[in-house]
Parts: C-alpha cells; structure tokens; sequence
C-alpha cells in the first residue's frame, strides 16, 4: 500500500481545539459546525459543494428507489456478476459533472467509471462509489450509501456518506471533525461489559469467536461505507471487511472515522493509502483509535491459525 503510516500514527493533522463559538455551515437542509481554529486553510465553501453533490446523487437514486421491494432501475450485471444499476450510472455521471467541476485538477476513480493509470500521478482525487450497496438497493433495503471522498497525495481530506433511504448524512474534513446530521459524532469510548457489538462477515466472525472473543454479532450490513461510518457514530465498537473491499467503498467512511476518533486499518495495524494502482484491499478492521492496533493484532493472529481466512472473500 505505499509507506503506509502505522495506527498509532493515524492523526495525520492534529486536531485543534473548537472555537468557544463555532460557526455554522449550512448545505440545504443541513448543518455543519466548523471550529474556527484550523490547522491549515479549510475551503468551507468546497466542502459545502460537495456535501449538496453527495446528497443531490442520494435525491436522483432514491427515484429508483422502492422500500422493501425491487428498485424500478434497469439492472445489469459486470464482470464478477457484481450488479449496475441504471441508478448507479445516473448517480455517477451526476458525481462526475459536479465534483470535476468543483476542483478541475483532480484525478477520478469511481466504482462505474473505467479506471486506467492516469489518475496514479495526480496529488488529487475524487474517490467515489455512487451506490454503495447497490444488492440492497435493488431489494429495498435502505442501507445503502452515496460515497464521495477527496483525496490528496493519498489520504482522504474531505468525505462524505450519504443513506437517503435513512435520512443521515456522514460528513468529515480533516482536523474539524465528523458529523452526523447536524450533530458532531465520536466513537464509543469503551467497550459494554456485555461484549463488543461488532459487524462483519460470517467467516470472519466464526474465526474471532472460535479465537474466543466475545462479542455480539450485528445483522449484516449491506454497505460497507454505512458499516464503518456506524462505527465512528458509536453505534458500533469494531467493524471488519473482508478482502475484497475496492478504495471507493471505503475512502470516504475512513476519513469519518479518523475525524470521530477511530481508525481503519490492515491486519499489521496499517493506515491505507489511497489511490494505488491495485484498489482492492485486504481484511480491514474500523475501530476507536486507542483500540485498533491492538484488535487488528488479535484477528490477524485469530485468521492466520485458520487456513483460508485471510484469502477468503466471502
């Protein structure tokens, strides 16, 4: 993955102090407190412009969209027989037209847009999935997500994740923190005394428990990006994705993580780095950042006495 930082190393811009008065960022029907100390120049107005793109792409599926009952887009199948929908290539030419237009030097990388290596070279990117959890989405489940992450020399530096179906819109930009709504979000500072509520693949989770860990098994999550964002929200103590994960399912929720005091990391505690030439990833682990080096040396140890485990992609 490219010099990958460590865990403990995952705060790549410190985060100053809120100002006793945050001012208000208003995005439509949203709105985001920003604190007026930065550590580097913020472009508010970008962030606004990408939060409304992220949400006007959630309007335009939700068309499409049928709760609890088939989706009403034309559906096709790729490579893999990974489904596309009619709404997913709508919602990404709209991603597309807005997003490059907001910052005409980035590079794109989209999971319905053909990648090649031109994009390897540009200090900024858009990483973008338009329907993450498109399988739900056509079956009407609601937990499906809009993903858009901009990303520079690397990292993700604003991100966005957008359920429509569920009226909640993640957002983050580095050094300012993670919101939910209107609403700044944080990881769950400790782990109940009942066990970890933790989501993941069934493989995965049987490894962990057979390694004995406790834990309470979430139903499984569609997307991958809602999954992890449900981590930074607290909702969730530690999220796991199996190695088949593309960095347009994950850019924009790791951002939103790192911001609400959590981090994604590989199995030897590593950050990801973004926009390489192989996008796919191996098994991630969402976590508080006190916790994730430590839980990623544990289920590393728990999948390698496992044959199978770690080149599973289920």
């Amino acid at each position: 993955m490219g010099n990958p930082a460590l865990a403990s190393d995952c705060v790549f811009s410190p985060r100053a102090p809120l100002a006793s008065k945050p001012r208000a960022l208003y995005t439509s029907q949203r709105i985001f407190l920003i604190g007026t100390h930065l550590t580097a120049p913020f472009d508010d107005m970008l962030f606004a412009a990408i939060v409304e793109a992220a949400r006007a792409a959630g309007t335009l599926a939700l068309g499409f969209f049928r709760p609890d009952a088939q989706t009403s887009a034309a559906v096709a199948y790729k490579a893999g027989n990974s489904p596309v929908t009619e709404a997913d290539r709508q919602a990404d030419a709209l991603l597309k037209h807005r997003l490059c237009a907001l910052v005409p030097q980035a590079a794109w990388l989209s999971e319905e847009t053909p990648d090649g290596p031109a994009r390897l070279g540009a200090a900024k990117l858009f990483i973008v999935d338009p329907i993450d959890g498109t399988r739900a989405f056509m079956s009407g489940d609601r937990r499906w997500a809009v993903s858009v992450a901009l990303v520079e020399h690397g990292r993700p530096v604003m991100a966005v994740v957008h359920a429509p179906a569920l009226g909640q819109t993640f957002a983050a930009a580095l050094g300012q923190g993670a919101w939910l709504n209107n609403g700044m979000i944080k990881v769950a500072d400790a782990a109940p005394a009942a066990g970890l509520r933790l989501a993941a693949p069934k493989f995965l989770a049987d490894a962990l428990r057979q390694d004995g860990l406790d834990f309470a098994l979430v139903p499984k999550i569609p997307s991958l990006a809602w999954r992890f964002a449900s981590v930074a929200a607290g909702w969730l103590d530690i999220g796991l994705a199996s190695p088949q994960a593309h960095e347009w399912d994950i850019a924009a929720a790791d951002l939103i993580l790192h911001e609400a005091g959590g981090c994604l990391v590989d199995l030897d505690g590593q950050c990801v780095r973004y926009n390489q030439a192989r996008t796919q990833q191996g098994i991630l682990v969402a976590a508080p950042r006190h916790s994730a080096a430590a839980f990623a040396a544990r289920a590393k140890k728990a999948f390698d006495s496992r044959p199978g485990v770690l080149s599973h992609s289920g």
